[in-house]
């Protein structure tokens, strides 16, 4: 009896310390994104690394190598997913979904908190905890692929800034969206906002660019200006 429990627990130290080990080397191999669980999906795989390594250490009935090569596929399958979703703006909409504009100008969107079941009690939580309790108050709130929601107020009931008491600021005439992402031209943005691709280039020609191509991120602001950051290379 003295030496079965002698066995069983050495046995278990060495796969407890060994799992250990592999899931830290796994977990830089992931990176921040998978850290911080910005989606849903990143949130179910970093559950089921977890769960895949805590059955590894504490289960005996658990071949060992068997559930090392299923963390480390597990993980190599996460990794190019994500790479995949660098690379093609399509994948990641598969993938992560999109955010969802559930208020505009005051007004529910009703099929849209359907399409994402949102309860409308769900959502009056999700605006108290932003600090909102008039929904006419809002200008846009965006479910995000995480599931929080981003809360834009309208102008009036924005908090006051130092800019706002020094230099009269007028209403917002868009609401902030990403126009061009490494290099790729959003087009259902350019779309939505009613601007055509020559007004993009001739913004783009004010920051020194010729081509969309040589831009990483371009967001339009809710003045109507771009704001543009250039690859690197």
């Amino acid at each position: 009896m003295d030496d079965w429990l002698r066995v069983d627990f050495w046995e278990m130290v060495l796969r407890s310390a060994v799992t250990f080990a592999v899931l830290l080397l796994l977990t830089r191999l992931l990176g921040k994104k998978q850290m911080s669980q910005l989606t849903f999906f990143n949130y179910v795989t970093g559950i089921t690394i977890g769960s895949i390594a805590g059955n590894i250490a504490g289960e005996s009935e658990t071949p060992f190598f068997d559930g090392l090569i299923s963390l480390v596929t597990w993980t190599l399958l996460t990794v190019v997913l994500s790479l995949i979703s660098l690379k093609w703006p399509g994948a990641r909409i598969i993938l992560d979904n999109e955010p969802t504009i559930v208020i505009k100008d005051g007004r529910l969107d009703e099929k849209a908190m359907k399409s994402v079941q949102l309860h409308l009690d769900d959502l009056n939580m999700m605006l108290r905890e932003n600090g909102v309790f008039l929904v006419k108050d809002v200008r846009y709130a965006i479910l995000e692929t995480n599931g929080a929601l981003s809360v834009l107020l309208k102008g009036p009931n924005m908090p006051a800034t130092k800019k706002d008491v020094n230099v009269g600021a007028g209403p917002s005439k868009y609401l902030p969206a990403e126009i061009i992402s490494d290099g790729k031209i959003v087009r259902k943005n350019l779309k939505e906002y009613n601007l055509s691709e020559e007004w993009l280039l001739k913004e783009l020609g004010k920051h020194g660019v010729s081509r969309p191509e040589q831009v990483f991120f371009a967001q339009l602001l809710d003045d109507g200006t771009l704001d543009v950051t250039v690859k690197e290379n």
